[in-house]
């Protein structure tokens, strides 16, 4: 009888725990469409419990005592990626240890913080929890930048062009964190120096650069268009960049500068205020910030576009040449604008 007890007792006890291991182990996330899972800030477990069925991602059969069995009881917000098939032990451990997929954050030439904040948000092209509002409030709070050396005009300074990798439930702060490791690996001692010989500080080199980013994709033209505006700087001439005074209007489509457009009253109209301006107006690419500061010694005190409109800038010493060559680029412009006008009046 003693030996019916104990048997019953195997069997019940290896039925029990064949049951929970069947539970634990076997499939039970149905995922096919490759959706990510999101747990808010400040979500309960009952509540990631709920998102998970909501979502059709389980039946919730065995949930509960998966996470008492794998001790399961604080919840990490963060953006996990739940492969079909997957069981429920894999599922409960993932989200117990917070194995949240990474998003990519992708930065190319920002130009405006608002335009740099609209990235931010759920469905944008930076998946976060927070949204443009919370990241333009904070670019544009002093108190928040100034552990970084930098301003609400200097901010977009920090952040370099590259592709980070992030969490989904981070902050503004955090993701600027990550932006100032970058800008302060670029900044070596070799480059600090090379500023230091211009008698420019780090941002202001980047607030240089951004002007030289917007003139040109040439990437041997930057070099003396670097050069130019730094021999203009060392007399006290003006900079009298057309691309600060798209900045300054923020009408970054204008095609022609007019006089007009040269009175825009701003700090940022190099027309207008000498020196360099306040901040960058744009995110500058390593490469233009390395030529701004190897930029060669030259006598170039003006540039215009190529009138054969093929990317290229022609350099001259002296106004009287600079004229000539920014007369044959206004006519072809004149003339290019034209043909296209008369083009869209034929009948079709």
């Amino acid at each position: 009888m003693k030996k019916k007890i104990i048997l019953g007792s195997l069997v019940l006890i290896l039925l029990v725990t064949g049951f929970i291991g069947y539970k634990l182990f076997s499939p039970a996330v149905s995922n096919k469409q490759g959706n990510y899972f999101y747990i808010k800030n400040g979500e309960t477990l009952a509540g990631v419990k709920e998102e998970l069925k909501f979502n059709q991602f389980i039946s919730a059969d065995g949930f509960d005592l998966a996470c008492k069995l794998l001790k399961y009881k604080k919840v990490k917000p963060g953006r996990y990626k739940l492969k079909d098939g997957m069981s429920l032990y894999r599922l409960i451990k993932m989200l117990r240890n917070g194995e949240q997929t990474d998003v990519k954050l992708v930065i190319s030439k920002e130009r405006t913080k608002e335009q740099f904040a609209g990235k931010f948000g759920p469905g944008k092209k930076f998946d976060s929890a927070f949204d443009s509002l919370q990241m333009i409030n904070f670019l544009k709070n002093n108190d928040s930048l100034k552990k970084y050396g930098v301003d609400s005009n200097t901010a977009l300074s920090i952040i370099m062009p590259y592709t980070y990798n992030t969490k989904w439930n981070s902050t503004p702060d955090k993701i600027f964190q990550q932006f100032y490791t970058a800008y302060q690996k670029f900044w070596t001692s070799e480059r600090k120096i090379k500023a230091d010989t211009l008698h420019l500080t780090p941002l202001q080199v980047i607030s240089l650069a951004s002007i030289v980013e917007e003139e040109t994709n040439k990437k041997a033209d930057k070099y003396n268009i670097a050069s130019t505006y730094l021999n203009r700087i060392r007399i006290g001439m003006k900079l009298q960049a057309d691309p600060t005074v798209k900045f300054a209007m923020k009408n970054f489509a204008l095609k022609r500068v007019l006089g007009v457009h040269l009175k825009t009253d701003s700090p940022y109209n190099t027309y207008m205020y000498a020196g360099i301006p306040p901040g960058p107006i744009c995110t500058p690419s390593p490469e233009t910030i390395d030529a701004v500061l190897d930029a060669p010694k030259t006598e170039y005190l003006y540039f215009v576009a190529s009138h054969k409109f093929d990317g290229t800038s022609v350099f001259t010493t002296n106004f009287n040449d600079h004229l000539k060559y920014a007369r044959l680029y206004q006519q072809e412009l004149t003339r290019r604008m034209d043909s296209v006008s008369k083009a869209k009046q034929k009948p079709q």
